[in-house]
């Protein structure tokens, strides 16, 4: 770090102006380490593949089952594709709590070497320490407005992340101004001089940066287990024939590798599965028939009790709604029972038909159609598709080419196991 020039500094006040605000810019950046360690250890966890509480407090340390209220945001924003970076090349990708770990590591350690400068070297390396701080700032800005504008969850540790970069930003500012009200730039120093001195302390800073961000980055890649050996090996499909007309269309990509996908519409995993393939980009690269499976004892009976109750109504008026022929297409009414699942559900509990009622208000050229002989039919038609090709009682589930996703490949591996399928098949 370049000493200054101690010779020609002009002080004007204390001898180390700004202490209280580097001591509270550093505490921000110390919380901003912690929050974002236990992010990136909650990330870290579920690379083996299984299910996981979650530190989702303000209180770092302290776990919240996943499956509970409190940590739904957490769990949503964990799985989605926001979380990491890289997540093609490596199972679940590169956790972008870790650089951001590395940021505010980076941040703590020069507020440190702020404390033991003087003069014009202290000067420059606040300016500089104020400027670094925007990184978490605005990495903060953006994650938070795709928390809410495109996940539409709130994460605790997030939150904890967000207020320690504001915090840290606050103090640097106060503690550059401080020292530029008692440091002058020494009157010899021309503008060109001034511009080569700053030019090495940003580059020098930039070089640091770096180095920590990109030593645990590289770490952490070079030490990921090879999970390619999991691709393909969940089973398959005998065939994926359609004789009895049980599939229905999700989008019309003729020409992608064609697959298969078992859900309930009223299942809050194929919702967020439905929501992060969308989000990956590769179902474009598909061409997905859905074969419902509603986990509700009214129409299935491999099922005991009403698991999602109202999913069989649901289901029915997607089958009412295939081909479009009656008005609404199959996806619309899928699009929407994504959105209402809450309030079918809970409406199902203590009214059966309610979600009859619910669909022919919303969709009402499909209410004849619910509830007749022929789409029940065709609904027993696809749980029967289900048991002659052995499909586990599990949602959602997705085939490609015939070859099952596996079901631990469905959140943060899905984007490399689904990538690993569709290059096996030489999909482009």
């Amino acid at each position: 770090m370049p000493p200054g020039i101690r010779g020609r500094d002009r002080y004007h006040g204390p001898a180390m102006p700004g202490r209280l605000h580097i001591a509270i810019f550093v505490l921000a950046c110390l919380a901003g380490v912690a929050f974002a360690s236990v992010s990136t250890f909650d990330f870290a966890q579920h690379l083996d593949r299984q299910v996981h509480d979650l530190h989702c407090s303000f209180i770092p340390g302290q776990r919240t089952a996943a499956v509970d209220g409190e940590a739904v945001g957490c769990q949503v924003t964990l799985m989605s594709p926001y979380s990491s970076v890289l997540r093609t090349r490596i199972w679940g990708g590169l956790p972008i709590s870790l650089p951001g770990m590395a940021v505010f590591a980076f941040l703590v350690f020069r507020g440190f070497d702020l404390l033991g400068r003087r003069g014009l070297a202290r000067r420059r390396a606040a300016g500089w320490l104020f400027a670094f701080s925007f990184v978490p700032l605005l990495t903060s800005a953006v994650m938070g407005g795709i928390a809410l504008l495109e996940l539409d969850a709130v994460c605790k540790v997030c939150i904890g992340i967000y207020g320690a970069s504001l915090v840290a930003v606050l103090a640097a500012g106060l503690a550059y101004a401080s020292c530029r009200r008692v440091i002058d730039e020494p009157e010899a120093d021309s503008a060109p001089a001034r511009l080569a001195g700053n030019g090495v302390w940003a580059l020098v800073g930039l070089a640091q940066l770096g180095a920590f961000v990109g030593v645990p980055s590289l770490g952490y890649m070079g030490l990921m287990p090879d999970y390619s050996r999991y691709v393909g090996t969940c089973g398959k499909l005998a065939d994926t024939d359609d004789a009895g007309g049980v599939m229905v269309a999700l989008d019309q990509n003729a020409g992608g590798a064609p697959a298969v996908e078992v859900f309930d519409p009223l299942c809050p995993a194929c919702r967020a599965f439905d929501r992060r393939l969308a989000a990956s980009g590769l179902a474009a690269r598909l061409h997905r028939r859905a074969v419902l499976f509603p986990l509700d004892d009214t129409c299935n009976w491999m099922v005991e009790g009403a698991v999602h109750p109202g999913a069989c109504t649901i289901s029915e008026a997607i089958l009412c709604a295939d081909g479009g022929k009656l008005g609404p297409t199959s996806t619309a009414v899928i699009d929407w029972a994504f959105e209402a699942q809450e309030n079918l559900r809970t409406a199902a509990k203590t009214d059966a038909t309610a979600p009859r009622r619910l669909v022919s208000e919303r969709f009402p050229e499909l209410a004849a159609c619910i509830g007749s002989a022929e789409v029940q039919q065709r609904l027993n038609k696809s749980l029967r598709w289900a048991v002659s090709h052995s499909i586990p009682v599990l949602t959602p589930q997705l085939y490609v080419g015939g070859v099952k996703l596996c079901p631990e490949d469905t959140d943060l591996g899905l984007e490399y196991s689904l990538t690993g399928l569709l290059e096996r098949r030489g999909t482009p």
